[in-house]
């Protein structure tokens, strides 16, 4: 098995043949002028293109390039999950493999845990002007919507550009979490952090394999994770609808005294409809958590590991074995 470094750059894939030349040509020069050891864990997140083949042609004139594969596309934090989990390294960076984040404010941020000895070092994103206007509108709702849930201790404009210490990612091993939303799950552990600022650049190569259903997906997760404020606002639309029917009670009702003819088909059909609304809410709410709770209880696996090129060479019997993580 390897032996333990001094750091540890987690890169989750996803398609990303286009980008990796790149990737390599910025970042193996930082991490090479560091002056430590390090390993660079590189999570192929069920590629269909040559993202796999690319990387193990990377690792023969690349030592410190550590492949691992899964055995279907988990989604970026599964497979961020996957390579946090295997990471041997004192201090662990995460970074995207799409160059938006810069590699050279790896050293910046060593640096800084280093001599500020901190647990947690941000990456945050000083200037977005590369990003769309929708992206950087939807990405600043975001961040507000989620310091109003869960509280201010949230940094803004802080993604998935991070240095963690080793206690910091045993915490997060530690964890029952399912889905975890590392942007979210980080800065609520408490662990002594600070800032490194950077300007995005725009991708390298391809395209994002962020569409807005994953935004969506990734806004739903990160509420429900770390809030019952859902809930709530079920039981708040049920009061509403109440208070609506007493006033249209009462409107129905000052109109029968009046002697007027009412009009029942309009009333009884936006009652109907209100109520019914809330309804289909309030229980779509409820089921969100309802299925979070299942799969919790399942306890199935949410990525497997087909390969690691720091593992032990297989055997003839163990070569069809798939290696599973429960995490």
């Amino acid at each position: 098995m390897p032996t333990p470094t001094e750091l540890s750059v987690v890169i989750p894939m996803y398609n990303e043949e286009e980008a990796l030349p790149a990737l390599a040509e910025r970042l193996r020069p930082v991490l090479d002028d560091l002056g430590v050891s390090y390993e660079v864990v590189a999570v192929d997140d069920g590629s269909h293109d040559e993202t796999p083949q690319h990387l193990i042609a990377m690792r023969r004139v690349w030592p410190q390039l550590r492949v691992i594969r899964l055995r279907r596309n988990a989604g970026h934090q599964a497979a961020l999950t996957a390579g946090l989990h295997r990471s041997l390294g004192t201090y662990v960076v995460s970074i995207d493999a799409d160059l938006q984040d810069p590699p050279e404010k790896i050293a910046d941020m060593l640096r800084l845990a280093k001599d500020d000895n901190l647990d947690i070092v941000y990456g945050v994103r000083s200037d977005r002007t590369t990003d769309s206007f929708f992206k950087r509108t939807t990405a600043g709702l975001y961040y507000a919507i989620m310091q109003k849930l869960v509280g201010s201790w949230m940094p803004r404009h802080a993604g998935d550009f991070r240095l963690l210490r080793r206690p910091v990612v045993d915490a997060l091993k530690a964890l029952p979490e399912r889905q975890p939303v590392y942007r979210m799950l980080v800065p609520s552990l408490g662990f002594a952090s600070g800032e490194v600022a950077y300007v995005r650049e725009e991708r390298v190569a391809g395209k994002t394999k962020y569409p807005i259903g994953k935004m969506v997906r990734l806004a739903i997760d990160s509420i429900t994770n770390f809030s019952a404020a859902p809930l709530r606002l079920a039981t708040y639309l049920g009061v509403f609808a109440f208070l609506v029917c007493l006033v249209l009670l009462g409107f129905g009702a000052v109109v029968w005294l009046a002697g007027a003819t009412v009009p029942g088909w309009m009333s009884l059909f936006l009652a109907v409809l209100l109520l019914g609304g809330v309804q289909l809410v309030c229980l779509g709410l409820l089921g969100e958590y309802v299925g979070r709770i299942y799969a919790t209880v399942q306890h199935r696996p949410t990525y497997f590991v087909g390969y690691d090129s720091a593992a032990p060479a297989p055997t003839a019997d163990t070569l069809d074995d798939v290696e599973l993580d429960t995490r």
